[in-house]
C-alpha cells in the first residue's frame, strides 16, 4: 500500500469517529507523540487520550492541507484541526466555541502500517482560543513555589466572622488532578450554603490549599455532613489521595476599616461609613466585598 495511503486511512478514521480504524493503521505497539502528550503512547494510554478529545470536542475533524513522502517509509503532513469545544475539558464546563489548530504530523511507516506519529502544534493555541490562561512561570526559586490560584465569590459583602482552612498533600499529579476535580464540585455546592461568602483556593504543584470565609465559626460544619465536599473528605481519609493534611476553622481578631479609592481626588477612604462619602464630598461608589 502507498504511504500516503496509509496515512489517509489514519486520518479517515479521526474524521470518522472511527477508534477501532485509527488503532488499526498503526503497527502492533505503534506510537503517537504531540506537545500535549509528554511522551510516545500507544495501546489503552493512545485510546484514552482519543476518547478525552473527542469527549471535549464532539465534532473534531482534520483538514489536510498539505503531504508529501519524505523518504521510502516517511511522510510528512500539514493539517488544519477544528472542533467545536461542547464537552467538558479538564473538568471545566463546556464554552461553545469552536477553535482552530494548525500543525503538522510525521509518520515513519513499517509496511503499508504506521510505526510511529509525532505531532507538532501550539499547545497554547487550545487555552487561549477558549479564553483561558495561558501560564508560563518556573515551578521554583530557592524558597519559593509557584502555582496557580483560583477565587469564588458569591457577591455577599458582609464582613466576615470565620476563616475554614483545608491543607492537602496529594500523593501524586494524577492524584492532584482528582482532588482539583473534587475542590471545584465541593465549592460549586458551597455556593447554595447559608453563611458562605467566598473562598481563594491555591494549587503548587501537589499541594492544596483553600481558605473560605464564613458568616459564623459553625457555618463550615455544613460542608462535612453533606454534598461533594463530604465524599472528597473521605477520600482523603482513607488515604485514597492524599499523603497528609488537615482542616481547620479560624475566628476572626480584628479587621481594619474597608478602603476604597475616591475616583475624583484619588485618596483612599473608608468605604463602610454609612454616608458613603470622601472627605472631598463626592460619593464612593460600588461594593465593600470583604472577600
Amino acid at each position: 500500500m502507498p504511504v500516503l495511503d496509509s496515512i489517509q486511512h489514519y486520518f479517515d478514521g479521526w474524521n470518522n469517529r472511527d477508534l477501532d480504524a485509527i488503532l488499526a493503521s498503526l503497527t502492533e505497539g505503534g506510537t503517537y507523540e504531540d506537545p500535549s502528550t509528554g511522551q510516545p503512547i500507544s495501546g489503552p494510554a493512545l485510546r484514552g487520550y482519543i476518547e478525552g478529545l473527542w469527549a471535549a470536542f464532539p465534532d473534531l475533524r482534520f483538514e489536510i492541507t498539505s503531504r508529501g513522502e519524505t523518504a521510502p517509509d516517511k511522510a510528512a503532513v500539514e493539517w488544519k484541526m477544528v472542533g467545536t469545544n461542547s464537552g467538558s475539558m479538564n473538568g471545566l464546563p463546556p464554552t461553545g466555541v469552536e477553535v482552530v489548530v494548525k500543525g503538522s504530523d510525521f509518520f515513519v511507516l513499517d509496511g503499508d502500517k504506521i510505526a510511529s506519529v509525532r505531532g507538532y502544534f501550539d499547545s497554547g493555541t487550545v487555552p487561549r482560543q477558549l479564553g483561558l490562561d495561558v501560564i508560563v512561570q518556573p515551578k521554583e526559586i530557592g524558597p519559593f513555589r509557584f502555582g496557580t490560584s483560583t477565587m469564588v465569590q458569591t457577591g455577599k459583602t458582609e464582613e466576615p466572622a470565620a476563616f475554614s482552612i483545608t491543607y492537602l498533600e496529594a500523593r501524586n499529579a494524577n492524584d492532584a488532578a482528582t482532588v482539583r476535580e473534587g475542590s471545584r464540585a465541593s465549592l460549586i455546592d458551597m455556593l447554595g450554603l447559608d453563611g458562605f461568602i467566598g473562598a481563594t483556593t491555591a494549587v503548587i504543584g501537589t499541594r492544596m490549599v483553600t481558605i473560605s470565609a464564613w458568616d459564623s465559626a459553625d457555618a463550615p460544619k455544613q460542608v462535612m455532613k453533606q454534598g461533594a465536599h463530604s465524599e472528597e473528605q473521605k477520600k482523603m481519609l482513607t488515604g485514597e489521595v492524599a499523603r497528609h493534611g488537615f482542616t481547620s476553622v479560624w475566628t476572626k481578631e480584628r479587621v481594619n476599616p474597608f478602603l476604597m479609592r475616591c475616583e475624583a481626588c484619588g485618596k483612599m477612604s473608608r468605604g463602610e461609613n454609612a454616608a458613603r462619602t470622601c472627605a472631598c464630598g463626592e460619593t464612593l461608589h460600588g461594593p465593600v466585598p470583604y472577600w
